[in-house]
């Protein structure tokens, strides 16, 4: 259980599936239909579902880049987080979306990998946050050009990691969209 007191409730973490965010990603047709399968799953078990959205100089506000991909469309009732760090936590309205619906558990999903997703796992957990991270429900883009290893391995060196994660009164767990458990 979370260290978060008061809050029992699980929500569903869609973070930065836009279209310029993720138009190169590895396996992107793949991992945006589990995302999906996921929304749908939460939603039918009436799970929140928080949406995060990044904005830069890169990815400009309002932009086609910037939408979120067609396969996926947001509820108005379901919470939009944006924010302009990697850490969907910081410098946002996230920690009260999540507090005023009694939430200490995140399922994660989204993008990037290497960068908003690593950054807000951790972010979470170190906030007390009980974390699992959907596997096969998170990508990234080849950034091997630049030194990094190819995408594939980036997400299972994620994966392998955060399965490992320990701290007092918090867990981290890697589960695959298929067993994903809300309850």
């Amino acid at each position: 259980m979370s260290t978060l007191p008061d809050r029992p409730n699980t929500a569903l973490l869609v973070i930065d599936v836009q279209q310029g965010v993720v138009a190169e990603a590895h396996e992107r047709d793949a991992v945006v239909a589990k995302i999906r399968s996921l929304v749908d799953r939460a939603r039918e078990s009436a799970v929140p579902v928080v949406w995060v959205q990044h904005s830069d100089d890169g990815l400009q506000q309002g932009s086609d880049a910037w939408q979120y991909v067609p396969e996926l469309s947001r509820e108005d009732s379901e919470p939009l987080v944006h924010k302009t760090f990697g850490d969907s936590f910081e410098g946002t309205d996230l920690e009260d979306v999540l507090a005023r619906a009694g939430i200490g558990r995140l399922v994660v999903t989204g993008a990037q990998t290497d960068q908003c997703i690593r950054s807000t796992i951790h972010g979470a957990f170190t906030r007390g946050y009980d974390v699992t991270l959907v596997g096969d429900a998170h990508t990234t883009e080849d950034l091997s050009t630049w030194g990094a290893p190819p995408p594939d391995k980036v997400i299972a060196h994620t994966n392998l990691y955060w399965q490992e994660q320990a701290a007092p009164g918090r867990t981290a767990q890697v589960v695959e969209a298929a067993t994903v458990d809300f309850g």
